[in-house]
């Protein structure tokens, strides 16, 4: 009965850290973890665990490991020598957790590594302006008009509306063009 109790107590423990690491809970704190799943530990041996799992767990989230490298990883772990390693126990407690958060946890850290905004999408039209339209007989003829939708996680999109005539258009194909030689050379170097 012991041995559920403490597998029980790894796993909220886990699931503690992802809350707090992962997914910016901030009801969750060390404190809260310790008082309700470790109270007999003193603060030291709380601590040393606390770490020595969210560090587990950071190099099991960071490479984003498949089941074969987190057995292997696991394996490694549990054969360390002194305190640095996991128990049989803790390796069980991470990889039940990894098998059943992964792609949750892969999600949250690639929403947090996104700093700007992300394109949601992108729209164009082509128009034929005519000399009485614009006002300026030099300018009649076909420009492209692009909307590109702008946005960051949880908030409202924002639109940005470019207008190219032909010479700006060849200008953009000229550089997409320079941008893939560029992938093409270190694509077939590689």
């Amino acid at each position: 009965m012991a041995d559920v109790e403490a597998s029980k107590s790894l796993s909220g423990l886990l699931n503690g850290i992802a809350q707090k690491v992962y997914y910016n809970n901030s009801d969750i704190t060390e404190e809260l973890l310790k008082n309700e799943l470790y109270p007999d530990l003193s603060q030291e041996e709380f601590k040393a665990l606390y770490e020595k799992m969210k560090g587990l767990l950071k190099s099991i989230a960071t490479a984003d490991m498949d089941h074969a490298q987190l057995e292997a990883f696991l394996t490694a772990q549990t054969k360390r020598q002194g305190g640095g390693g996991a128990t049989a126990e803790q390796a069980s407690a991470l990889s039940r957790f990894w098998k059943s958060q992964r792609v949750r946890v892969r999600e949250s850290l690639l929403a947090q590594s996104h700093w700007e905004p992300g394109l949601r999408g992108l729209s164009w039209r082509v128009d034929l302006q005519t000399a009485a339209s614009r006002g300026d007989a030099a300018h009649s003829g076909p420009v492209a008009l692009v909307e590109l939708e702008l946005g960051r996680a949880g908030q409202d999109s924002e639109f940005v509306c470019l207008e190219f005539d032909e010479a700006k258009v060849n200008q953009v194909l000229k550089k997409m063009a320079d941008i893939q030689e560029s992938i093409d050379s270190i694509v077939h170097h590689t």
